[in-house]
């Protein structure tokens, strides 16, 4: 009797990483009396020449994760945290440049944003509402995120990809959406509609074509604030015919609007509303006359898309944004 083939052939160590998770960084800068806030949660994947730590136990090519977590902070004091992009390109930078055995870093961030408490002001006044009135986003709104990754393998020169991002941006359009002229077959009940919320919590990540200090760097504030308004100006104008259609136009706008940024990918559950049936009580419950809805919270659709600008090919990774 002979083993299995299968169980004698060479067991070899495939991709692997390692890191601190999960840093919460918080800097305070004072500018006089007034403050400013930065609140990250940083974690950090390193990899290179680390088969030895992973066959026989040698960390001689291993940076503690504890100095990559200490890095984190004392980076934050050390050079401030102008934004979540440039502070990781800071730090992907230091763990590669500075030790031989790391040729790629991953920094991954969440940004929690904080809105200053503004005092009682007599002399304000109410402005009116713009024309649209039928779109909203909730208060406290989104998750920013960034992911900078640094690589500098083998002979090849060193590159950045930068990675913008945000989740949890729930948006809604009480009217303007339809869904109809879909597939049905036997097991179909959905009934056709011409009037009907379109709610989702969108996830997104766009990659930024800056891939080296050769190149402009942008200016990673506005660039993220004018993606955001971007997705949700296409989001309030476009007339929905389907979640999918919705979200190629948010792409293409920031696409188009935007130079430095070369692909988006979104992940959108549809957070269902669907008319209550009240006709038991001799009710009518139409969409024009205000309608009352059931919030389904599962199970949901989830609609994802890439756009990208011509010529450009996909980097983002499909499963990034399937939260």
């Amino acid at each position: 009797m002979t083993d299995n083939p299968r169980h004698t052939r060479p067991v070899i160590l495939g991709q692997n990483q390692y890191g601190k998770a999960e840093n919460r960084v918080v800097k305070i800068t004072r500018d006089g009396d007034t403050h400013h806030i930065k609140d990250l949660n940083v974690s950090v994947a390193l990899s290179g020449e680390l088969n030895d730590v992973h066959y026989n136990g040698s960390n001689a090519n291993c940076l503690p994760t504890d100095t990559t977590k200490n890095t984190c902070f004392a980076f934050a004091k050390e050079y401030g945290i102008e934004s979540a992009e440039q502070y990781g390109i800071h730090l992907a930078r230091h763990f590669v440049d500075s030790q031989p055995s790391i040729h790629r870093a991953r920094i991954r961030i969440e940004e929690y944003a904080w809105e200053r408490i503004a005092g009682s002001d007599g002399n304000s006044r109410f402005i009116g509402a713009d024309e649209v009135q039928h779109s909203f986003v909730r208060k406290g709104q989104e998750t920013r995120l960034a992911q900078i990754t640094y690589s500098a393998e083998g002979d090849g020169e060193a590159k950045f990809e930068v990675l913008s991002g945000l989740k949890d941006l729930t948006v809604m359009n009480s009217t303007n959406s339809e869904f109809w002229g879909f597939i049905k077959d036997k097991y179909t009940t959905l009934q056709e509609d011409y009037d009907r919320i379109l709610a989702t919590s969108l996830s997104t990540w766009w990659r930024h074509n800056w891939t080296s200090d050769e190149q402009r760097m942008p200016q990673w504030e506005k660039s993220y604030e004018q993606a955001k308004k971007h997705i949700l100006q296409a989001f309030v104008e476009t007339y929905s015919l389907s979640l999918q259609q919705t979200l190629y136009q948010m792409g293409s706008r920031v696409i188009n609007s935007r130079s430095e940024i070369d692909e988006i990918r979104f992940s959108a559950p549809n957070k269902h509303h669907f008319r209550q049936d009240l006709s038991a009580f001799g009710l009518e419950n139409e969409a024009k006359d205000g309608a009352v809805y059931y919030a389904a919270d599962r199970p949901y659709g989830l609609i994802e898309a890439t756009i990208l600008r011509d010529g450009c090919e996909p980097h983002i990774p499909v499963d990034m944004t399937n939260l």
